[in-house]
């Protein structure tokens, strides 16, 4: 009785999907429905104009109708209008200044074939001005790229403390192609960023950042909550490769991470000694520590 049962009960949702199914297409059906008598509405309404502009112009609709070719359509006979209005408008009338205009729209050809004649001669320099600034492109391009990628196999595994990652192109044209990352780390098989965590995406792409800046450094770069989603250790090795980037690139970081604090020589936040009341507060972590010990001695 139970397999009875679920047999009924297996039936009654094959019934309601069916149900369902079919209630959609009655939909469809309704909606194509309205459609059509909306079009049935709007010839209905074409067809009243014409027959009141026949009746304006003195036609009769049965006479015309029993004159014109049973097979002729709309598109046809719109085309034979327009072919002889295109006819009686070249016949137009005599001009007898036909040769002193002739000769000032040759005047006027002239001036034109020579100003083709510059604008091709500037397209072709143009285009000369393109393929060199195209290859030169590539050029920098692969260098770039080549260079990035080597920064990136040298900062990954110092990173995550092993692994490897590399960049790969996505297409063969250079102009046109994107670029993939592609990482492994330790213990992993993976190959493609988007397996990784949340932590591992952004230790992937620290790399990249750092290995960019070591290509063409900037003044300052700033980080903001990079260590959010980063354990312990893995701040631990951010925090390093930040103190080493450091030599070469200002960062100015935030964060809320003890570990990443440790790690910079100055710190600012804002306290608030008295309710409602906030201050900014800027400490020298060297004169910290150095006071730090004197007190304690």
């Amino acid at each position: 009785m139970r397999a009875r049962a679920a047999e009924l009960v297996e039936r009654l949702r094959e019934d309601e999907q069916a149900r369902q199914g079919h209630e959609r297409a009655l939909e469809g059906i309704r909606e194509r429905l309205q459609e059509s008598r909306m079009q049935v509405q709007a010839l209905r309404l074409k067809a009243e104009g014409q027959d009141e502009q026949l009746r304006e112009l003195g036609h009769d609709e049965q006479v015309l109708g029993e004159s014109l070719d049973p097979n002729a359509t709309e598109s046809a006979w719109q085309t034979r209008l327009e072919e002889f209005g295109e006819r009686i408008r070249r016949l137009g009338a005599i001009n007898l200044a036909a040769i002193e205009e002739y000769d000032q729209q040759a005047e006027r050809r002239d001036y034109l074939e020579a100003q083709h004649a510059e604008l091709s001669e500037a397209l072709e320099t143009l285009d000369r001005a393109i393929r060199r600034i195209d290859q030169e492109t590539r050029s920098r391009f692969r260098d770039t790229f080549e260079r990035v990628n080597t920064g990136l196999q040298a900062l990954f595994p110092r990173v995550f403390g092993g692994g490897t990652a590399w960049l790969t192109l996505t297409g063969d044209d250079l102009l046109e192609t994107g670029v993939a990352i592609m990482a492994r780390p330790p213990g992993k098989k993976n190959s493609t960023i988007h397996l990784l965590s949340g932590g591992e995406k952004a230790l992937t792409a620290l790399s990249l950042v750092f290995a960019i800046f070591q290509l063409n450094p900037a003044p300052f770069c700033m980080l903001d909550e990079v260590d959010a989603p980063l354990d312990d250790a893995n701040v631990g090795r951010y925090a390093r490769l930040v103190k080493e980037m450091s030599e070469s690139v200002q960062f100015i970081y935030i964060t809320h991470n003890k570990i990443a604090m440790e790690a910079g020589e100055r710190l600012m936040g804002v306290t608030m000694q008295e309710p409602g009341v906030s201050r900014l507060v800027a400490v020298d972590v060297e004169e910290a520590a150095a006071l730090a010990e004197a007190l304690n001695a």
